[in-house]
């Protein structure tokens, strides 16, 4: 059993690198702040020029030197006018950038004792700031396929078909090695014709390359202007040449073995931002444990 450190040390970030950078609330507030508000300096609502902000002793606010007018770095965050300690929402977001599988609210309300109420909550406005719709995929060639997630349908067999109740689809696109490898996942009413093509020239660059199975849904995409290669899965092929789905796969099974062995079931309603958080860590398996920082820059960069 090989029971080396897979993870490169420079992208090592553990329990005990957590604990030093953040050790309490107002260190927090601090690295909030200068994310935002990089040496304290902001424009003065008042004063109507950018002036430098100091800590006011006892609030999680920063007044302007000049004035005195206040602001607060969570102000249009996902920790807005929330009572929960901003420790905590970084320690749970370190925790759910650390794994590879996804960790639950359940867990998260073990560990850091806050009512499972409030770990949904936070997980839900966590994933909020995952999604990455505005991805273009690069590289001369991509995988496609099309999966369902759901409950077992007792006496059906096969493609379930538009308006499941228990099956919901998805369809993913890959890049291939010559790309970074980053996938896209959304969870979809139908897998028709048009659905697929559509989502094809959403995020697939002109001529490139498509490789899918033998899906009559795919039959369109070369009339649009790309490559396209078929594996015969109705023929038990899996592989031939450079031709095969393994990729897409590949994540479809990271997917659905996390969910279902971490969250067990996951309502129609909620399937999409779930798809983001993995998503999201896939895209940057590369970053070792750093995928946390990429999380905190997500607060900023959504912030309102």
């Amino acid at each position: 059993m090989n029971r080396r450190q897979t993870i490169p040390k420079h992208l090592r970030y553990t329990i005990n690198d957590f604990n030093a950078q953040f050790p309490d609330n107002d260190s927090c507030l601090e690295h909030l702040k200068e994310q935002r508000f990089p040496g304290g300096i902001s424009r003065c609502e008042k004063c109507g020029v950018e002036r430098k902000h100091h800590r006011v002793t006892g609030r999680p606010a920063y007044a302007c030197g000049h004035c005195g007018t206040m602001i607060s770095p969570m102000a249009g965050t996902i920790f807005e006018k929330s009572s929960t300690s901003l420790h905590l929402w970084y320690y749970s977001m370190y925790l759910m950038a650390s794994t590879r599988c996804g960790i639950s609210a359940k867990q998260i309300q073990r560990e850091t004792g806050v009512t499972y109420k409030t770990a949904w909550r936070m997980f839900k406005q966590i994933r909020s700031l995952l999604s990455e719709g505005d991805v273009q995929l690069e590289g001369d060639a991509v995988e496609m396929d099309e999966t369902y997630f759901g409950g077992k349908r007792k006496g059906y067999r096969g493609r379930p078909g538009a308006g499941d109740k228990k099956k919901s689809p998805i369809v993913g696109i890959v890049e291939r090695t010559t790309g970074q490898g980053r996938v896209i996942a959304k969870a979809t009413n139908s897998v028709n014709a048009d659905t697929l093509t559509g989502m094809v020239k959403e995020y697939v660059l002109p001529e490139s390359t498509i490789f899918t199975d033998d899906f009559s849904g795919y039959d369109r995409l070369k009339g649009h202007g790309f490559t396209h290669h078929r594996i015969n899965h109705s023929a038990k092929v899996w592989v031939m040449g450079d031709s095969h789905t393994n990729t897409i796969e590949g994540f479809w099974s990271l997917v659905k073995r996390g969910i279902g062995g971490v969250y067990h079931q996951v309502s129609q309603k909620y399937l999409q931002s779930y798809l983001d958080e993995y998503t999201f860590r896939y895209n940057r398996r590369n970053q070792g444990n750093l995928i946390f920082n990429a999380f905190l820059k997500r607060v900023c960069e959504r912030a309102a």
